[in-house]
């Protein structure tokens, strides 16, 4: 299986944005304020900041200031991201194989939009049993 083709890239774009598109208000509006990047790998300076060693392990990524830290008189100094890791998020749904790729990447999206609205991992693993 090929991995971050445009193909694949432009999926995974369009699964998140709908994924965005049916969250309940009011965190559609929210979500819908941070910007969405595809990227075929995480690079090698946020696998530092993360203190991982192997790329195919992180399928999202959520980069800003969560909205539970910000205020008028301390602005983001760079837009609220979230990236998505195509070779990573295709890898995991090929080696499941028992989850659709549309909720493999609400997945991913949720989880990082968590992150956005100030959840810690912890708060999200108290929630989410997704990988059990």
């Amino acid at each position: 299986m090929t991995h971050g083709t445009r193909h694949d890239r432009n999926h995974i774009a369009k699964l998140a944005r709908r994924a965005i598109a049916e969250l309940p208000e009011p965190f559609r509006g929210r979500a819908r304020e941070v910007q969405l990047r595809i990227a075929d790998m995480p690079d090698a300076q946020m696998l530092r900041d993360l203190g991982l060693h192997d790329p195919m392990t992180l399928t999202g990524l959520y980069e800003g200031v969560p909205l539970t830290h910000k205020s008028v008189s301390y602005p983001s100094p760079t837009p609220d991201t979230i990236w998505l890791f195509v070779a990573p998020i295709m890898s995991e749904w090929h080696d499941r194989g028992d989850v659709d790729l549309s909720d493999l990447v609400t997945n991913v999206v949720v989880h990082e939009l968590a992150h956005f609205f100030g959840w810690s991992d912890d708060d999200i693993a108290a929630i989410d049993r997704w990988w059990e």
